[in-house]
């Protein structure tokens, strides 16, 4: 099946048309919330969360019995806000930093949960079957009542942003600023990083343990090169989230023996690159168009001065000079001798050259500049 194909069957397919769904839906909320993540420089939070959850559903299961995937991601809800609060703990009453105490917990709870997987896995009940699924995910298991749990929590998420969007936006940019407004900071931030944990756990059965970070933080990164806005950053972040998933699964469904979680990360990962290249602001194509740029104006600008700093040692300004005295001066090509040419700055007549009015005036405003600037 191709992918002209797949489009076409999305809408009358129930199976491919719950996975989009889903896909899109997830990669929609992890990118909106991911970006209150990437801004507070908390990018390894989505990777030790999604870490963390992994003992919840091996404890659920050994306590239930039983595979059902809402009691599981029940457990991993509780196990990665456990870990949360512990990372929260470790930062705020030791001298530990950030990175240190979310690479502990990660490693912690992650060992711990492959542990009982392993437990689990020895065991004699058949049921144990297929929970290993919850670490690189299989977004083929995505039911019904699946997508519209993603969708609940997700217009969840956008109501208490919209309700909370001005706590959240001073507490992300000035703390102490919040705090001085009077607005209890840790309770906000604490309920972010409950969304945030609320979105990785929902994405595990999609995505998997070991990839979901890389959902909740590629979108945010790549929004991030194109905006200086909050309000922009979380759309254009929540909409590169989803067309991650929809493509990504499309994809996906086109190909034999392909995952769909490790796809969808990949094309995230193509938003991410485009936009660290072709960002008008930020991508790296387009700052080195602006530094060539750049450059050049100023090689330009410097010619102009020496140019005046000639042409004033004589009566007439217009006085022709031999190109060749340029030739020991650093800043003179024969690109940037065309360019004055072109801006009527400076008049070429064979091997010579004589400045204009035009060019005289501009290069006396240059050279006072320089050598403000020397002083």
């Amino acid at each position: 099946m191709d992918i002209q194909e797949y489009f076409s069957l999305v809408f009358t397919d129930y199976t491919l048309r719950t996975i989009t769904l889903g896909t899109a839906i997830l990669g929609a909320v992890t990118g909106m919330l991911g970006s209150f993540a990437v801004l507070r420089k908390q990018s390894l939070l989505g990777d030790a969360i999604s870490h963390a959850a992994l003992p919840g559903i091996a404890i659920s299961f050994l306590i239930t019995g039983a595979k059902d995937s809402n009691t599981l991601l029940l457990g991993a809800l509780v196990s990665g806000l456990i870990g949360t609060f512990w990372i929260r703990s470790i930062i705020t009453k030791t001298h530990l930093k950030s990175d240190t105490a979310l690479g502990l917990i990660l490693s912690l709870f992650f060992g711990f949960g492959m542990l009982l997987l392993t437990f689990i896995q020895k065991q004699p009940n058949a049921n144990q079957a297929g929970l290993d699924k919850y670490l690189f995910g299989q977004a083929a298991t995505l039911v019904e009542s699946d997508v519209w749990m993603m969708a609940i929590v997700t217009g969840i998420c956008l109501f208490v942003l919209l309700l909370f969007w001005k706590e959240f936006k001073i507490l992300l940019f000035d703390k102490d600023y919040a705090k001085t407004l009077g607005f209890n900071t840790n309770a906000i931030d604490i309920l972010i990083t409950s969304f945030i944990v609320l979105a990785i756990v929902l994405g595990l059965q999609t995505v998997g343990v070991v990839l979901m970070s890389a959902m909740l933080l590629a979108p945010a990164a790549a929004a991030r090169q194109w905006t200086n806005s909050l309000a922009k950053m979380v759309f254009l972040a929540a909409l590169f989230g989803a067309f991650s998933g929809v493509f990504g699964t499309a994809i996906s469904a086109s190909q034999n023996n392909l995952s769909t979680g490790p796809v969808i990360v990949i094309v995230a990962a193509v938003f991410v690159f485009i936009s660290f290249v072709f960002s008008p602001s930020r991508g790296l194509l387009f700052k080195q168009i602006r530094f060539i740029k750049n450059r050049r104006d100023l090689e330009l600008h410097k010619t102009l001065a020496f140019m005046y700093h000639i042409a004033e040692t004589h009566e007439n300004i217009s006085h022709p000079h031999e190109v060749k005295i340029l030739n020991n001066f650093h800043g003179f090509t024969k690109g940037t001798l065309k360019k004055l040419v072109e801006k009527n700055y400076v008049t070429l007549q064979g091997s010579t050259w004589s400045l204009t009015n035009e060019g005289f005036q501009s290069a006396s405003n240059l050279y006072n500049q320089l050598t403000k600037q020397d002083e």
